[in-house]
C-alpha cells in the first residue's frame, strides 16, 4: 500500500510538466520570405491579390503581411482596415524597393518590389540571424542572435495579423463583392535597434468592431538597420 502511494506521488509532477502548453518558435537555417501586400477594398484589381495571399496562410517558409492603404477610401468605399500609417509605409518602402511609384495591389518580397506573383522566388536566403520567439503570459519575447555575415546594426518590427475577415462591399469599384481577407496587419511596432537583450511585446490591437476576434498571429521580423530589408522572421499563432 505504501509503495502504491509513493508511485502515485512521483507520477503527478511528471504528468503536470507533460501537459504544460508550449508556445515557442525558432528560426531555421533558411530565412522565410517576407511577403507584403499593399491592398484596398476600394480597388477592383486587388481581390485576386487578396485571394492569392490567403493561399500562403500556414506556410512555414513565408511570413505574409497585408497592409490596407487608405488612398482609395475617397472614391466611395471606406476600407475599415486601412490606415494612413500603412500608406506612409508603402511610400517609404519605395525608396529601397525598386519601385518609382506606389500602386495597388503592390507586392514586396523581402523588401523589394515584386511583380511575378503568384509565383514566388525559389532561391533560399541563408539565415544571418537566429530568432527564438516565445509567449510568456500576455507577452511575446524574442531573443536575437547574429550569425556570421550579419550586419553590425540590426533593427526590426513586431506585426500582429488576423485571418478570416470578410467584408460585403456596398459602394465603390467593388460594390456587391464579398471579400475575404487573411494576414491583415492590425498592429505594427517598430524596433529601432536590436541588441543582446531580449525584446518584449504585448499586443494592443482591439478586435474589429464588425468581425469580432479572429485567428491572430504575432510575427517578429529582424532587418538590416540601414536598409530596412528583412534578414529573418519568425511567427507564432498561439
Amino acid at each position: 500500500m505504501m509503495r502504491k502511494a509513493l508511485t502515485t506521488l512521483l507520477l503527478v509532477p511528471c504528468l503536470a510538466v507533460a501537459a504544460e502548453p508550449v508556445c515557442r518558435a525558432r528560426s531555421g537555417a533558411v530565412a522565410p520570405l517576407v511577403v507584403e501586400l499593399y491592398t484596398s477594398e476600394g480597388c477592383n484589381s486587388c481581390p485576386p491579390a487578396d485571394r492569392w495571399l490567403s493561399t500562403l496562410k500556414g506556410r512555414s517558409d513565408v511570413v505574409a503581411l497585408a497592409f490596407h492603404v487608405d488612398y482609395w477610401d475617397r472614391l466611395g468605399w471606406t476600407d475599415r482596415f486601412a490606415r494612413p500609417e500603412w500608406t506612409r509605409r508603402q511610400s517609404q518602402a519605395g525608396l529601397v524597393s525598386g519601385s518609382s511609384f506606389v500602386y495597388t495591389p503592390q507586392v514586396l518580397v523581402n523588401g523589394r518590389d515584386y511583380r511575378r506573383w503568384p509565383a514566388l522566388p525559389d532561391t533560399p536566403s541563408p539565415s544571418l540571424v537566429s530568432l527564438d520567439l516565445s509567449r510568456e503570459g500576455a507577452d511575446y519575447v524574442v531573443r536575437v542572435t547574429p550569425q556570421a555575415g550579419a550586419p553590425h546594426e540590426l533593427a526590426g518590427y513586431w506585426a500582429v495579423t488576423e485571418d478570416n475577415h470578410r467584408t460585403q462591399v456596398r459602394a465603390g469599384e467593388n460594390a456587391g463583392a464579398l471579400l475575404q481577407h487573411d494576414a491583415v496587419v492590425r498592429e505594427l511596432q517598430p524596433v529601432a535597434a536590436v541588441g543582446d537583450a531580449p525584446l518584449h511585446f504585448r499586443p494592443q490591437a482591439e478586435p474589429d468592431r464588425l468581425s469580432g476576434p479572429r485567428p491572430q498571429r504575432v510575427q517578429f521580423v529582424v532587418t538590416a538597420a540601414r536598409t530596412g530589408l528583412p534578414l529573418q522572421a519568425v511567427a507564432l499563432g498561439c
